[in-house]
């Protein structure tokens, strides 16, 4: 059956649609021999030879892989990096460098990270309709006032638009003279996002006079990191898979 290309290359675990996308307009996709460099090319996978990079893309069904990953600090969420930084494939055994990560989790944070090569499920998580929860404990600089945290719950004008409701809770207070490695006080808050704009947190809390010293994601929806320590992973059930969709 035709299908847009991007589309193919998704349900078949090369990268997620968006990213797809990207391959196809960079021509390293070709069809019967002809490379594709625009969107909305389609193709029959089961009649059509279509090649990822010189490599024969196989037309039989993938096996779908989703695994939970605490990430690291120091880690890029990417499949490579042109700096030659540590990415999360690099802290995942061989048999699963075929997954990708859905979403993004920032260099200096840590946590909760989705991997898989179901682009459709990924493209379900990522689409900004679906509001998709998580769950963040944030240490940040000194202690924001009950205004502060009302604005931040409220909603925040960042690129000219104002932000979702979020939950925002102090979590803990630790003042100068219990402090150690800090001269100042901190605080840690929990934060509930539904949408995911580009460092959304920390841009957030630098605007409010109180930046962000650790983030660390703890959740996605109902999926809890739980006792998974940093850096380990593990594969998610069924059940957790459909909480996801239907999150």
């Amino acid at each position: 059956m035709l299908d847009r290309l991007q589309k193919i290359l998704s349900r078949h675990g090369i990268a997620s649609r968006r990213s797809s996308e990207q391959i196809i307009l960079a021509g390293r996709v070709s069809v019967n021999g002809e490379i594709v460099t625009e969107l909305g090319v389609k193709a029959d996978p089961e009649c059509d030879r279509i090649e990822v990079d010189g490599k024969l893309l196989q037309t039989n069904s993938p096996e779908f892989v989703y695994l939970l990953l605490n990430k690291p600090t120091g880690v890029v969420t990417t499949c490579d990096d042109p700096q030659g930084r540590k990415t999360v494939l690099d802290i995942l055994p061989s048999q699963y460098q075929h997954v990708y990560p859905v979403g993004r989790l920032d260099y200096n944070s840590s946590g909760a990270l989705i991997l898989t090569n179901d682009g459709d499920f990924a493209n379900h998580l990522m689409h900004p309709r679906h509001h998709v929860a998580k769950t963040y404990e944030v240490w940040v600089k000194d202690i924001p006032s009950s205004q502060i945290l009302k604005q931040w719950q409220e909603g925040i004008i960042l690129d000219g638009k104002l932000t979702l409701p979020a939950t925002v809770n102090i979590m803990k207070v630790e003042r100068a003279n219990e402090r150690t490695k800090y001269q100042n006080p901190r605080t840690q808050l929990q934060i509930i996002l539904s949408e995911g704009r580009n460092r959304q947190i920390r841009r957030i809390a630098e605007q409010l006079g109180h930046p962000v010293l650790t983030l660390h994601r703890v959740a996605i929806a109902t999926i809890s990191l739980a006792n998974l320590k940093l850096g380990a992973y593990r594969l998610l059930c069924d059940r957790e898979i459909k909480s996801l969709y239907s999150a």
